[in-house]
């Protein structure tokens, strides 16, 4: 694609040029603050999954062994994704009283 450009254009072409980098550049800027919002998820080993649910070795072993805790395993090495641990620690979440509430009056609501 040959765009002759002549020399009376040449300032209007200049200048549409430094827009459209300047658009490229607020893009990719953009782009890197996004990625840099999404952290990898990180991997913890037993001691660090011990400290970070503040419970011992042995119960996290005990909880591996009965599946009630999310993990993986790779060899003889136990590992542990720290997203999973958050959603694993928010299912235990009990609802308040005043949230049992709003939820039944929603419930109420939507069955009229």
């Amino acid at each position: 694609m040959e765009h002759t450009i002549s020399f009376d254009q040449l300032p209007e072409a200049v200048q549409n040029l430094s827009a459209k980098l300047d658009r490229i550049e607020e893009l990719l800027f953009n782009q890197s603050i996004t990625n840099a919002e999404k952290p990898e998820d990180e991997l913890f080993s037993i001691q660090q999954t011990a400290d970070f649910l503040n419970l011992t070795k042995q119960t996290i072993y005990g909880k591996v062994s009965k599946n009630e805790i999310p993990f993986m395993k790779r060899g003889n090495r136990l590992y542990f994704s720290k997203t999973d641990l958050m959603t694993y620690l928010k299912e235990g979440h009990r609802a308040s009283i005043s949230q049992l509430d709003q939820l039944a009056e929603e419930h109420i609501n939507s069955n009229k």
